[in-house]
């Protein structure tokens, strides 16, 4: 057992014991497109762009960079100011045209992923521009994979074909990354947020953090390899629920005992244990278009399980559960789930 893992669970059992100790928490904000003329789905509008940083001002929250707000969440270390990160997915063109500029103005550090088979193509970055905002002490340059295909194994792929193409897409991004940039960033961003046990493997034993895109915060409960990310899109994005997100705090419990995202059962049930000071009433799940969603317990209410009324539709949905953590806050826990039936993107 290693001391920073021995420092991270003495942490997280405090946590457990007495929520008031966790009193700061990372959350990561994740965008695709800033623009208004891209799809809506991947696509943050200029202003509400705008008007998110303008909030996050408002809150006087502190943007860290991503791999050290990271680092600091998992081991307890933050402050006690609540800390924020911002990255953005796939290089596209109109994060450096409309995002960027307002970021270095405001002083606020940013992660782009790079899925490096598309540096250069249309409505992507080019090497030369990614060069130029790394350069830029307030930029990070990370992984996401070389071509965006979908890393988690595939019903018909045996795992020795899945390891060598996924370990190909993960080692011939880093190594361009390290070519063209010079960087060699301990992270990677899961395209389309897909993940499961034996990918998380892959990623752990590069020592990299892994990023998903189910929804969160950061803290001492996590796991370094399927991090949660708020999606920032218009869609998800907007100021009347952004608050509660930038607030948020990851939820009390081990995350390393959460069920792996591909789902045997259609549709899926996700159990959890809670702290034993928690009132299991006032525990709020909702799934992926079925809205709020019951919660059943046990006999002595520690021990629930939500489960969607109806199979779902789609390749990928979630289950979001929040519960109260003082002060207007909320504990938060999105449980990512992954339906390998359904055609990939």
């Amino acid at each position: 057992m290693t001391p920073s893992y021995t420092r991270q669970m003495m942490a997280f059992f405090l946590c457990l014991l007495f929520a008031g100790v966790c009193r700061a928490d990372l959350v990561i904000l994740q965008y695709h497109h800033v623009s208004d003329a891209t799809p809506p789905s991947t696509s943050t509008s200029q202003s509400l762009f705008r008007a998110q940083l303008d909030m996050i001002a408002e809150l006087d929250l502190e943007v860290v960079p991503l791999e050290t707000g990271s680092r600091a969440a998992l081991r307890g270390e933050l402050n006690d100011s609540q800390q924020l990160a911002i990255t953005f997915d796939d290089a596209y063109r109109s994060v450096l045209t409309n995002a960027v500029p307002l970021l270095l103005e405001r002083n606020l550090p940013f992660t782009i992923f790079v899925n490096t088979d598309s540096v250069g193509h249309q409505g992507y970055l080019n090497w030369q521009q990614l060069t130029e905002l790394n350069a830029q002490t307030l930029v990070t340059i990370a992984n996401h994979s070389a071509d965006h295909s979908h890393l988690v194994r595939r019903p018909e792929e045996s795992a020795t074909s899945w390891k060598a193409r996924v370990s190909a897409s993960l080692d011939n991004a880093q190594a361009a990354l390290k070519q063209h940039l010079g960087t060699d960033v301990a992270m990677i961003a899961y395209p389309y947020g897909e993940f499961s046990a034996e990918l998380e493997q892959l990623v752990a034993e590069r020592g990299w953090y892994g990023y998903g895109q189910q929804s969160g915060a950061v803290g001492v409960s996590s796991v370094a390899t399927r991090l949660p990310r708020f999606p920032m899109a218009t869609g998800f994005g907007q100021l009347t629920s952004l608050k509660d997100k930038l607030l948020s705090k990851a939820f009390p419990i081990d995350a390393s005992h959460l069920p792996d995202s591909p789902i045997t059962a259609n549709p899926p049930t996700l159990s959890l244990t809670l702290p034993q000071h928690f009132d299991q009433n006032l525990l709020t799940c909702f799934a992926s278009g079925h809205g709020r969603i019951s919660v059943a317990a046990d006999e002595d209410w520690q021990q629930v399980s939500v489960r969607a009324p109806q199979p779902f539709s789609s390749r990928r949905f979630r289950y979001n559960c929040t519960y109260p953590a003082g002060n207007g806050r909320y504990f938060w826990l999105s449980q990512s789930w992954l339906d390998l039936s359904q055609a990939e993107d």
